[in-house]
């Protein structure tokens, strides 16, 4: 597995997108699905998941949090406000903790894990997750992503192109009886010859990467 970047941006990345949610939801008064919307449509998000130095490493959380409220709401809505350190890290705090490296572990976009684990669906592992360790919470997230995705990486990307499944043979050199297989699952596309996957990314025009599961 590709992890998103550098695992020496990891450690601050983590921190920084722990101290975003914390500071939203505890000092802001955000609701937590409110302000993360706020924060997957903005620009530093895509720069965040690919480890721009700029942004996990720049700024501090709390500067992230007004950056996108001045990106996505124009002025802020409030004069700033000093930041409360709670003796306990809160659950909000958790949950940007462990989705940064859920995040960096797997490669995805954080809008792509949203769109099948919610973040509330995130905070609701703090119990017990919490107490255990961080490749325990990888494996539930996985578990829970591929639960609620019912559809193949292949297919998805193939109807989002808006091309049928006998133009992608054409396009791609791959017999149509074994895109079908990979998008019924009955093939793992993740033993598939790397030149398969190259020849079905190129016709959809997308990363290699993007077709696994």
């Amino acid at each position: 597995m590709i992890c998103a970047y550098d695992r020496n941006y990891l450690e601050n990345a983590r921190v920084v997108l722990a101290r975003m949610l914390d500071f939203a939801v505890n000092d802001l008064c955000y609701d937590i699905e409110v302000f993360y919307e706020m924060f997957l449509n903005s620009k530093l998000a895509g720069r965040f998941e690919t480890g721009d130095a700029g942004v996990v490493a720049g700024r501090s959380g709390v500067e992230l949090a007004y950056d996108i409220m001045i990106e996505k709401i124009g002025i802020l809505e409030f004069m700033p406000q000093k930041p409360t350190y709670m003796i306990n890290r809160s659950i909000e705090y958790w949950t940007g903790y462990v989705l940064a490296y859920y995040q960096w572990k797997t490669g995805k976009s954080f809008r792509d894990i949203n769109r099948y684990v919610p973040i509330k669906d995130v905070r609701a592992l703090y119990s017990p997750y919490h107490e255990m360790d961080i490749s325990q919470f990888v494996d539930k997230m996985d578990a829970m992503y591929k639960s609620a995705k019912n559809e193949s990486n292949l297919k998805i990307l193939r109807q989002n192109a808006g091309i049928s499944q006998s133009r992608l043979a054409v396009l791609s050199g791959i017999p149509l009886r074994s895109i079908q297989e990979y998008e019924q699952r009955r093939k793992d596309i993740n033993k598939a010859q790397i030149e398969t996957v190259y020849a079905l990314a190129q016709a959809l025009a997308c990363d290699m990467k993007d077709l696994l599961e």
